[in-house]
């Protein structure tokens, strides 16, 4: 008689059969669908968090403007490099190898800022937060329509659409409002995502994986940033849109605070962080509202509502506004969102299934690109050119490039 016939004897219940075949449980698909999508938005609830606490950190440890925008944009150069990198490995190797993996290195920079010391931690959990977000960014976005019960099918896709926007506003926001009412606000507020984090790991190792995986992960790991023949003068003409809209992300996420605090001399953590929130929240609300636009005109109305809205908040810095601040964060932050949405709703169809994945990566690049490096030349910029005079030049560009973002958009569409 062999082994999987005989019966078990007492005490040795664990080499029973059924035991061992049984299959591990599984979270509910609701369930799931509900864990990923929180995980997914506190991804970016954690990337906007640190926004109000660089000028706290400026002044407590006393470090050069220029090194809190390198503080800031090494966030987005950690996340291209991982979204070029990293991408599409969860097609091959599953999707809870790469949200696990990825949600544990995110705990890893929770932990790292609440505890940092120096500005060169701060520097470094920044890094890796871009990275931990960057890599899990394509598989929960598709881990979340995957598992969405048939009935939230739409649903998942607005959340998809959203949550970066949304979660980085609404971080800034939170921590925002920690800094004014805690000294302690940085181990507050990265405790408490430490903990999220966790909790969505655990909630990921017992959800089911929904992707069967395919041969060519190591290949995958290889950069691909190609834009078919089919969509290239799409591709073209929406460079400077993406680089206008980004750009103004950049400038508000990135330089916000300081305007506060050294123009308008306003002194207020819960003020910076509510300020910040404004421009995200309303590109989360644009793309949510404006999709039943065609792309085109979801483009152009987009683009120009970044045109209008630098406008608005050059004029604010120009006078000590609080208020045209805040207007120009909301018709710049609305025109972000529709003209980044519209732009990917009219490329996307252009190219075939496997063509899109090198097709984002060029569209990604563009964006995170404008989204840090003109950050970092900014702030390098401060000094030489002191703050105010720096922010109106970065808006002169911003204003420049939206225009030509316009024009690429009507001689496009005049070759359509």
């Amino acid at each position: 008689m062999t082994i999987t016939e005989a019966q078990p004897s007492h005490g040795c219940t664990a080499a029973s059969p059924d035991r061992v075949a049984r299959p591990r449980r599984r979270l509910p698909s609701h369930a799931a669908f509900a864990g990923a999508a929180a995980a997914f938005a506190a991804l970016y609830v954690a990337a906007g968090a640190p926004t109000p606490l660089l000028v706290v950190f400026e002044h407590q440890w006393h470090f050069p403007a220029w090194v809190l925008t390198v503080a800031f944009a090494a966030y987005a150069i950690g996340l291209l490099a991982a979204l070029l990198v990293a991408g599409s490995l969860s097609d091959h190797i599953g999707r809870r190898p790469i949200l696990i993996g990825s949600l544990l290195v995110e705990l890893a920079a929770m932990v790292m800022f609440a505890v940092a010391p120096t500005i060169i931690w701060v520097i470094a959990a920044r890094t890796i937060q871009g990275i931990a977000t960057g890599a899990a960014t394509s598989a929960f976005s598709a881990a979340v329509v995957e598992h969405a019960p048939e009935r939230h099918k739409r649903l998942s896709t607005v959340i998809t659409s959203i949550a970066p926007a949304g979660g980085l506003g609404l971080g800034a926001l939170l921590t925002g409002a920690a800094v004014q009412f805690s000294s302690r606000a940085g181990l507050i507020v990265f405790t408490a995502l430490a903990l999220i984090m966790a909790l969505g790991t655990v909630v990921t190792v017992f959800s089911r994986e929904t992707a069967d995986g395919k041969p060519g992960a190591v290949r995958s790991l290889i950069p691909r940033v190609s834009v078919p023949a089919a969509a290239r003068r799409e591709y073209l003409a929406s460079i400077p849109v993406h680089m206008a809209a980004w750009m103004l992300a950049g400038l508000f996420m990135g330089l916000v605070p300081t305007i506060i605090e050294d123009i308008l001399h306003l002194h207020s953590g819960l003020l910076n962080g509510a300020t910040a929130f404004v421009e995200p929240a309303a590109a989360a609300a644009a793309g949510l509202f404006l999709g039943r636009l065609s792309p085109r005109r979801t483009v152009v109305v987009g683009t120009a509502a970044v045109l209008l809205g630098t406008a608005v908040i050059e004029a604010g810095v120009a006078d000590d506004s609080l208020a045209l601040l805040w207007l120009g964060g909301v018709i710049g932050g609305a025109g972000f969102g529709a003209s980044f949405s519209g732009a990917i709703r009219k490329i996307a169809p252009l190219a075939a299934p496997h063509e899109r994945a090198g097709l984002f990566a060029a569209v990604y690049v563009i964006a995170y690109l404008s989204f840090g490096i003109p950050a970092i030349v900014a702030g390098l910029l401060i000094d030489p050119l002191g703050l105010r005079a720096t922010v109106l030049g970065y808006g002169v560009v911003i204003l420049a490039v939206a225009a030509l973002g316009l024009l690429a958009q009507h001689r496009a569409d005049a070759h359509a």
